[in-house]
């Protein structure tokens, strides 16, 4: 079935089976394989990417409900003067990941929080990270990241 919408900012019309997943069109269709999947039942989040702007799981969404929407992948972030965003700077600065596996689930479910809300305290970044699983961290520098990207945003 031809499906069109946008990926970071690109018009893309692709045909695709009626049953693959958001996350399989990103990686396997668009080669774009900062999108992770790791359990591909949307217990990690290791796959959210922005859909409009809201933070979704990709390995559970069928390309198809996307159609004339707008999603938005770890590729796809970007800050001032095409640099990284400040979620990501804080990440790298504040050592908010290590392997790596589960950061840009992470990274993408944060910029959804900051965006809705600016200001977020511990107890709602944690919540938000709720569905993210790391399993090389204890959260902290994660948490103390957003704070810090928090921080950047409204400067």
């Amino acid at each position: 079935m031809d499906l069109s919408l946008s990926i970071n900012g690109d018009s893309v019309t692709v045909d695709v089976p009626p049953n693959t997943t958001l996350a399989q069109l990103i990686r396997d269709e668009l080669h774009m394989t900062g999108t992770h999947v790791g359990c591909d039942t949307t217990q990690c989040g290791a796959c959210t990417v922005l859909l409009d702007g809201e933070a979704v799981k990709a390995c559970n969404l069928l390309a198809l409900q996307c159609a004339d929407r707008d999603v938005t992948t770890i590729e796809g972030l970007k800050g001032e003067n095409g640099g990284m965003h400040p979620v990501q700077e804080a990440f790298k600065d504040l050592h908010g990941l290590q392997c790596g596996f589960c950061t840009p689930g992470m990274v993408m479910s944060i910029v959804d929080l900051c965006n809705r809300v600016p200001d977020a305290n511990e107890q709602q970044i944690r919540e938000q990270l709720d569905g993210n699983y790391c399993r090389c961290t204890g959260y902290q520098n994660i948490v103390r990241a957003v704070q810090q990207a928090q921080q950047n945003l409204r400067t």
